[in-house]
Order: C-alpha cells, then structure tokens, then sequence
C-alpha cells in the first residue's frame, strides 16, 4: 500500500514539474495552486464619467442645496441656495463661502466652522436639490451648433443628440470634451463610433460642459493637445 501510495506522490511531483519547466520555457508564471483572483477591468474612463455631476462639479450661484449636520436638526435645512456673493447662510456660523466648491468641499468647510463654534465631532453632507442652469454648448461638426438646456443623467450622445448629431462631414474619432472643475479646466477625448458601438464609455454631461465635434474647429493649441493625449476617455487637467 504505501508502494502505491510513493508511486502516485511521484507521479504528481514529476507532472507538476514538468507543468512549471513548460511554463518557464514559455515565458510564463509558474501554477499556484489555489483559487486565483482577478480584478474585473472595466471601460476606459469608466470611473471618471459615470461620477455624478455633484462629485465633481463646482457650485454656482442660485444654485440650491440641502445641509444635514446629522443629529442637529436645528443646523440642517432642506433648501437653500447659493446667494449673489457666492456664499449661504447656516445657523449658529453664519456665512459660508459655496461658490466653486464641491458639495463635499462645502461639507468640509461647514464642518470645519462648526467645530470652531464648539460643536464636537460634527457630521455634515451637503447634497444639490436643483442646478442654477443645466446647459451644454455644442460645437463644431454638428448640424445645428449652440447652447442647449439638458436633463440630469444626460450623456455625451445626449448632447451630440440635442444639436442633431454629428454633421456628415463630422470626423466621429474626435470628439472633445472641455469641462469647469475647481482650479481649472479639464478635457478628454472621446471616439462617437466606439461609444455608439457600446465599446467606449458614454459620459455624463455636467453643467457648463463644452463639447467639440471634430478638432479642425479649434485652434492649433487645442488640436496639438488633444492629439498628444495618451487616451480617449480620460480628463486631463490643463
């Protein structure tokens, strides 16, 4: 029995060999036994264009917010928008700059402010209950160029859509898209095909974003940057 049971052992032992000696030979990582995990990969810029608007977009006057301090009641409000100099009023710190910062810049700020008024450990979200305007210029080749209002959860064939698509001259692998963040200006390019195609990730819009349908219609520092890019799909600050 235990004849048996050494033939088998080596039998396993020179197989597994052999199954390593291949795999150096082919230029691969040896076998690990065990399950193996992987990281699903998903599109191209997924991460960066499917946040929504409020992650990323700098707030603008009239724009109107909700503020919870969590366990306040009397600090939050439902409604409150962002005044003529860019700042709101809260209970007990008074006014708080909003105007280009994020929702969760803001919540930072206000917690900040409270904490220096004596509140410990507070706990604050900030979340946008209505825009000051949700409009998208369109240029370039498209058939009916300008600036058009959109709904949230609009995405870039959204915006293409609302000025009557790509013109029939229209190059659809060059597609830019300008957009406002705090500190500057971002821009990715994008190929309609692929997104048409479902091969390429189709981005939000966010408000005051600025699409450009072909690269011939901007000038030649945009064009030498955005061909310089390394990507499609990814925001590159300028």
């Amino acid at each position: 029995m235990w004849d048996l049971i050494g033939q088998r052992w080596r039998s396993s032992a020179l197989a597994c060999a052999a199954l390593c000696s291949l795999s150096a030979c082919a230029g691969l990582p040896p076998p690990v036994a065990g399950p193996v995990e992987q990281s699903p990969v998903g599109a191209l810029g997924q991460a960066d264009f499917t946040a929504t608007p409020a992650d990323t977009y700098p707030l603008h006057r009239n724009d109107v917010l909700s503020v919870t301090v969590f366990r306040e009641p009397d600090l939050s409000t439902d409604s409150i928008a962002v005044g003529g100099d860019g700042a709101i009023a809260l209970p007990l710190i008074g006014s708080v700059t909003a105007e280009g910062l994020t929702t969760d810049q803001l919540a930072q700020s206000i917690a900040g402010k409270l904490r220096g008024g004596g509140l410990k450990h507070p706990d604050v979200a900030v979340n946008i209950v209505d825009y000051a305007s949700h409009v998208v210029t369109v240029e370039g080749a498209v058939e009916k160029p300008g600036i058009y209002q959109f709904k949230p959860g609009t995405r870039l064939s959204g915006a293409l859509a609302l000025a009557t698509g790509p013109a029939r001259v229209a190059k659809l692998s060059q597609v830019a898209v300008f957009r406002n963040v705090p500190g500057g200006i971002e821009v990715a390019k994008f190929d309609y095909a692929q997104i048409s195609q479902g091969k390429m990730v189709d981005p939000l819009m966010q408000p005051g974003d600025r699409v450009v349908m072909g690269l011939s219609s901007l000038s030649q520092f945009w064009q030498d940057l955005l061909t310089a890019l390394p990507a499609f799909a990814i925001f590159t600050r300028i």
